[in-house]
């Protein structure tokens, strides 16, 4: 939509240019305006566990468009014209920043190069890098994993809601925020209660990718690695990859290969295999959340979820 033909901000336009406009959007043919062609504010979101969060700080106050599907794969999921259009049609883009969304990074420039704020959410709460693999030394996007990490985001995305996105109410977003981090707050202490119950020799994980490393870091367990030994889902284990895992695996009496529910298990079932040791094969809700009523539908959800059954996996005998 042609911006000076848009109606301010808290303003209904007259009743004949609504019509000239209807009327303009059928001979063009273009799809329809959509909220923030009306006015309201838009607060566009790469991932859906972002996503998540950022609605719990917005709430009413503005229109949170997120991207990325249920159960997609933040490292290889794109998005459709209409999104790229989104993306430099809003007010504030969210973000994870440090190399996650491999396809979506390119609009996201393109949004800032045209002048619309954007916020690398992993980039403000003091990432770390990952400490082995193809992926060793580069910085480690996958902060969601340490619950007090996100509580931090929590106050960088509300910072920047107030900063970025026209006509918020302050006072509001602030509360949302403040009682959003509160049940953060209160998911720590619970996490860590159940991490308590597992002896310290028994915290070890394999996971499907270098996905865990913040968990590891705030929770105590240490990371035997992983079966792609990398941080994208993208990369490829070799047969020595597999063969050095396996023995790790063999050697440190690891009990559990967690992998992401949404991707196949496959490569994890041959490492069960190469290892000839009888561990576990358990689903985890690593990276992306799920649909309604499929168990991670939120990140408090999802974080409550993988605590289970992490615990479990670690604790069966």
């Amino acid at each position: 939509m042609n911006p000076t033909t848009a109606a301010p901000r808290g303003h209904r336009a007259p009743a004949r240019l609504v019509l000239a406009a209807l009327a303009g959007v059928l001979l063009l043919g273009a799809g329809g305006c959509t909220e923030n062609d009306e006015g309201r504010a838009s607060v566009v979101v790469t991932t859906n566990i972002l996503g998540d969060i950022t609605r719990n700080i917005v709430g009413d106050e503005a229109e949170v468009t997120v991207l990325m599907q249920a159960d997609a794969d933040p490292h290889s999921f794109g998005v459709s014209a209409p999104q790229a259009a989104a993306v430099e049609r809003a007010d504030l883009v969210v973000h994870n920043g440090l190399g996650l969304e491999e396809n979506v990074l390119r609009h996201v420039r393109a949004a800032e190069d045209s002048g619309v704020s954007t916020l690398a959410v992993g980039e403000a709460v003091d990432p770390i890098t990952y400490s082995a693999g193809e992926s060793a030394r580069e910085p480690d996007p996958h902060f969601w994993t340490d619950p007090e990490r996100v509580r931090s985001a929590v106050k960088v995305i509300a910072q920047h809601v107030v900063e970025h996105v026209d006509g918020v109410d302050r006072s509001v977003v602030e509360k949302n925020a403040s009682a959003y981090g509160a049940r953060i707050a209160e998911l720590t202490g619970w996490m860590d209660e159940q991490f308590g119950r597992i002896p310290p020799q028994q915290r070890q994980l394999v996971t499907n990718h270098h996905v865990f490393g913040y968990l590891a870091q705030r929770f105590g367990f240490r990371i035997v690695g992983a079966v792609i030994p990398s941080g994208t889902t993208l990369a490829s284990p070799s047969a020595s990859d597999l063969t050095s895992l396996a023995t790790a695996i063999r050697t440190s009496g690891v009990r559990a290969i967690f992998v992401d529910s949404s991707q196949p298990d496959r490569l994890a079932q041959v490492l069960k295999r190469e290892s000839g040791v009888d561990v576990d094969v358990v689903p985890l809700f690593s990276e992306s959340l799920t649909a309604k009523g499929k168990g991670a539908a939120t990140y408090l959800q999802m974080m409550r979820a993988n605590t289970e059954s992490i615990a479990t996996g670690l604790t069966t005998e």
